[in-house]
């Protein structure tokens, strides 16, 4: 059993260094690309894209794991045969996959995916760019990596195999690699925690191209096989130019500045606190307990509360995407899962690090979770995150990573070693309000709003000690659900499943408006989407890349609010709200404007056909 144990673990290092082999040619084949390459970059592209190569190691070691299981009854010729037949036949699909990913990373500047066979059904199309000789070249490069592969293999490991022989005690060798088999799920799904492998995991730097290497090439494509792109030809409810001509209508308005001058100066310092399942309902303004929530109540009597504001979708990945992206959500696709199509996103953080800004990510949970980290990094350009592995084991008392408290305090200490003199956008996303909602105390008997009364005690701590530093005066704190809460109570309409909390407060902020105005501020219609456009033009930054966002401080502008779930869409405004459900193709809550639904249905074809675009 050792030895059948001992090749097997050979032939893992076999393809984990196959695939740093790959990313040697990649990388040498795109030097130019990057501004610089040094020895220490070329080992952190290793280094970080390590868990991928060993999640294909994993996933390429199960059929030579059976193999060797057989063995221990089938002749050893035999086995070496299979080994061979198995062995030739992935040389030449990895190959093919590692010459033809060059080679597209060129024109494309993305690795190969299943996009290709949209594309290869034209191939007289897909090949008019490539000459004749690059094609010759391609082959042979095919041949000789294949030829390599499989000699490589044939001289190292296929001469242990032909020294195997029948164990004395089968049974006990059968139930040895049946759990060495079993145990290669740790390499393919990366580990054990509640995040399982995926591309973001590679991401770690601010050099594109540097990401992108660490990505390997085999992952990237049977990853992609299992997410259908063709999002575009989706939901067509419209022609596409009618579709877009109603989109149009719903975002047109003039380019005066908005109403209300809420920043005492454009170039304020932000902080969003992104409040796990917060739901509108928490709060007494809008028909919730003031003990549930009492920090937050009295926030939003200090600060701007928006009575009005909804959540673009009931997920983590897709919130985090709509409020720092003013991107709304698909029911049926997170586009956080395609880094690809993330990197073509606008952000807050990059727009405003393009302008001097610093910025952090504070989170107590697994930041390698649906892909978080090639968005925040990919998309948002944030270099120092700050997640689990931040802390000691003994910290991560919750299934989700580590409590509320912990993080807070962590930010906390960080915060009071700032330079004043650099303006900075901080993300602080929370976790403790998440189900199972285990928390440290106990305040309430139902969990949730156990949890989050919990959550808001360190809110008001943490806002306690922000007023005590030099920064309060020109701070704008921006407190937001990811999403609310689904469970909670039981029996909502589908708007108050959507319907969450927003407040705006600091010392940045402007309350010495006139108070009708104000009213009239916090009444609009909005959902997340509408964070990047309405901030950005606080600050006198142009938003237009932010094509489904809108300024609801601009008078002139169609205020509504816009969420998807499951596999269904809603739309509400002043004039009334609509609810379309896909599976059965029809209105299934309306209240009010009928002329609601052609606009909702304009706004959810535009977003899927911007999505299979990107």
């Amino acid at each position: 059993m050792f030895k059948r144990a001992y090749i097997l673990v050979l032939i893992f290092i076999f393809f984990v260094v196959f695939s740093s082999i790959g990313k040697t040619m990649f990388i040498l084949f795109h030097l130019g690309i990057p501004e610089y390459l040094n020895f220490t970059d070329y080992l952190d592209i290793l280094f970080h894209g390590l868990p991928l190569d060993l999640s294909v190691a994993g996933f390429l070691c199960i059929i030579p794991a059976l193999i060797l299981t057989a063995s221990i009854w089938v002749s050893k010729n035999i086995i070496s045969l299979s080994l061979k037949i198995y062995i030739a036949l992935l040389a030449f699909l990895l190959s093919t996959i590692a010459i033809a990913d060059i080679g597209i990373y060129t024109y494309w500047g993305f690795h190969l995916d299943a996009s290709i066979f949209l594309y290869l059904k034209k191939p007289q199309e897909a090949f008019a760019s490539i000459s004749s000789l690059q094609i010759l070249i391609g082959l042979l490069s095919i041949a000789v990596y294949a030829i390599l592969i499989y000699i490589s293999f044939a001289y190292s490991i296929n001469k242990l195999i032909l020294k195997l022989y029948k164990p004395q005690s089968q049974w006990k060798a059968f139930l040895g690699m049946t759990i060495l088999t079993c145990s290669l799920i740790l390499p393919i799904r990366g580990g054990l925690s509640v995040s399982s492998m995926n591309v973001g995991k590679a991401y770690y730097s601010d050099v594109v191209f540097f990401n992108h290497a660490a990505i390997n090439p085999y992952f990237n494509f049977m990853y992609s096989l299992f997410k259908p792109e063709n999002f575009e030809s989706q939901y067509q409810f419209f022609d596409l130019k009618e579709a877009q001509s109603i989109f149009a209508d719903l975002h047109k308005h003039t380019q005066s500045e908005s109403n209300l001058q809420l920043l005492k100066n454009r170039q304020a310092n932000i902080i969003f606190v992104i409040l796990e399942s917060f739901s509108a309902n928490i709060l007494a303004a809008l028909g919730g307990d003031t003990q549930i929530a009492p920090n937050l109540n009295e926030f939003a009597k200090e600060g701007m509360l928006f009575s009005n504001f909804y959540a673009n979708s009931y997920r983590t990945d897709r919130g985090l995407v709509s409020i720092l992206s003013g991107y709304p959500a698909q029911p049926t696709a997170a586009i956080i899962k395609y880094p690809r199509k993330t990197e073509s996103l606008p952000s807050i953080p990059k727009t405003l690090i393009e302008r001097g800004y610093t910025s952090s990510l504070y989170y107590g949970g697994d930041v390698d979770f649906a892909n978080m980290r090639s968005y925040f990094v990919g998309c948002c350009g944030i270099k120092n995150i700050i997640s689990d592995t931040n802390f000691p084991i003994k910290d991560k008392m919750t299934k989700w990573g580590v409590p509320d408290h912990l993080l807070i305090n962590k930010y906390i200490e960080d915060f009071r070693q700032k330079e004043t003199d650099k303006p900075f956008v901080d993300i602080i996303l929370t976790l403790s309000s998440h189900e199972p909602f285990d928390v440290p105390n106990k305040q309430f008997e139902e969990p949730y709003l156990n949890s989050i009364h919990y959550t808001d005690s360190c809110i008001g701590i943490f806002i306690g000690e922000l007023k005590k530093t030099p920064f309060w005066d020109n701070t704008l704190v921006v407190m937001v659900s990811d999403h609310s809460i689904q469970s909670y109570p039981k029996v909502m309409s589908n708007d108050q499943r959507f319907h969450i909390p927003m407040i705006w407060m600091g010392g940045a902020l402007n309350k010495s408006q006139d108070a009708s105005q104000e009213i009239w501020l916090q009444e609009q219609f909005g959902s997340q989407n509408d964070i990047a456009a309405s901030l950005l033009s606080q600050m006198g930054i142009d938003y237009s890349h932010f094509t489904f966002s809108k300024d609801m401080f601009n008078s002139t502008s169609h205020k509504f609010a816009f969420f998807s779930y499951n596999n269904g869409f809603t739309m509400a405004d002043s004039t009334g709200s609509l609810t379309f459900d896909n599976n059965a193709n029809k209105v299934v809550e309306q209240r009010g404007n009928i002329l609601l639904e052609n606009k909702a249905k304009a706004f959810f074809q535009n977003m899927y056909w911007d999505l299979g675009n990107r």
